[in-house]
């Protein structure tokens, strides 16, 4: 019998994995946008209206979709030299709420997101024919898968003490320290 307890991991891992494609598709995609709209403007000298603000929504949906996998994999900005040194049970306290002040965060930015989204979904863009709302969008996707992978560690930390390893064995080291 398959549980929930080990089907949601592997699905939030999947969820992180197709979230990461995205984003490396829209970089991709952003990147032959404004190349395109660099060769029309100094080649065929007239330049697409349509790829700046495409470029723009694309880089939007990758900062934020890979900005939540930076989350769910542990490897995003953080202070971790008081981590490092504080006893492990004050270590759990100071990962617990920092979980908890980023599930905040991400349901804020999910919450406000959709708010904005709906509130301007009736104007267009300007240069592209979809809805204003669709620049909002990304906040809201984003917020939320920050939330949901957030959420996953603070129960994994609660539940089995895991933590997420300050250095990670299949993490390169940038600097060597020679003696």
């Amino acid at each position: 019998m398959i549980t929930s307890a080990s089907v949601l991991p592997r699905f939030l891992s999947r969820l992180s994995q197709a979230a990461l494609w995205i984003s490396g598709v829209g970089l991709v995609a952003m990147t032959a946008f404004v190349a395109w709209q660099v060769f029309g403007r100094y080649v065929l000298n007239e330049s697409p209206s349509w790829t700046e603000p495409a470029s723009l929504l694309l880089m939007s949906w990758f900062i934020l979709l890979g900005s939540a996998v930076g989350v769910k994999e542990g490897v995003h900005l953080g202070f971790e030299t008081g981590l490092h040194y504080a006893p492990h049970a004050l270590r759990r306290i100071m990962l617990a709420v920092t979980e908890i002040l980023v599930i905040g965060f991400g349901a804020a930015m999910s919450w406000y997101g959709t708010l904005l989204a709906i509130e301007t979904w009736s104007a267009n863009m300007a240069g592209l024919p979809i809805p204003q709302g669709m620049d909002y969008l990304p906040l809201a996707f984003g917020g939320a898968l920050i939330a949901i992978f957030s959420l996953e560690k603070l129960v994994l930390l609660i539940v089995r003490d895991e933590e997420v390893p300050l250095v990670r064995p299949d993490t390169p080291h940038l600097v060597t320290v020679k003696e």
